[in-house]
């Protein structure tokens, strides 16, 4: 008898669903629909277009299932695919937003800290929106997909070097924004 598909790797049901048993696709999909999600969510900021965002990726990622040689994690080979389709996607409309917009920031009872957060909240959305686009999406898939530098080479095709500088411009840019707007405050 061989083990339930959910407790297989993704390896192990990619190569069973390459060998023909495609219905253990779903097995993937279902592990993995959340995040492609996000990062659609990310990209088309409503659900209709995020809806058929992951569609088509999850149809790209089956339909090349046998180019999947193992060299990544499956999510990063999966990833990477998410990313291309939504650039490309993106390219025809030329609209990134950030997934940072949506933080939610818990609201206090106190309605001078609640003024304040929501304060500190447009800020950051302002600062992230004049990032140029590369910054954005290497800040968003570092700190918020938790992605690691080489997994961020596997999905933007950047190099790790590149990412690390990305990361580290971006904050430095976050950083002397919120600064210039907390003075601007205060003056």
């Amino acid at each position: 008898m061989s083990p339930a598909p959910d407790t297989l790797d993704d390896r192990a049901i990619v190569a069973r669903v390459v060998d023909g048993e495609s219905e253990l696709f779903a097995v993937l999909v279902k592990r993995h629909q959340r995040v492609v999600y996000g990062l659609g969510l990310g990209f088309f900021k409503n659900a209709e277009d995020t809806g058929d965002f992951v569609q088509d990726v999850f149809l790209k990622a089956y339909r090349n299932l046998s180019s999947f040689l193992g060299k990544s994690k499956f999510s990063t080979w999966l990833y990477r695919i998410a990313y291309n389709t939504a650039v490309n996607a993106i390219k025809r409309r030329r609209e990134y937003q950030s997934l940072a917009e949506e933080i939610e920031i818990p609201d206090f009872d106190d309605p001078q800290r609640k003024t304040l957060r929501e304060a500190s909240r447009e800020a950051i959305r302002g600062a992230l929106d004049d990032l140029p686009e590369r910054y954005r999406v290497c800040l968003d898939l570092y700190f918020f997909y938790d992605l690691s530098y080489p997994e961020i080479e596997v999905v933007t095709g950047f190099p790790v070097n590149t990412i690390k500088s990305h990361v580290f411009r971006a904050k430095g840019l976050l950083r002397d924004k919120l600064r210039d707007e907390a003075e601007g405050d205060w003056v």
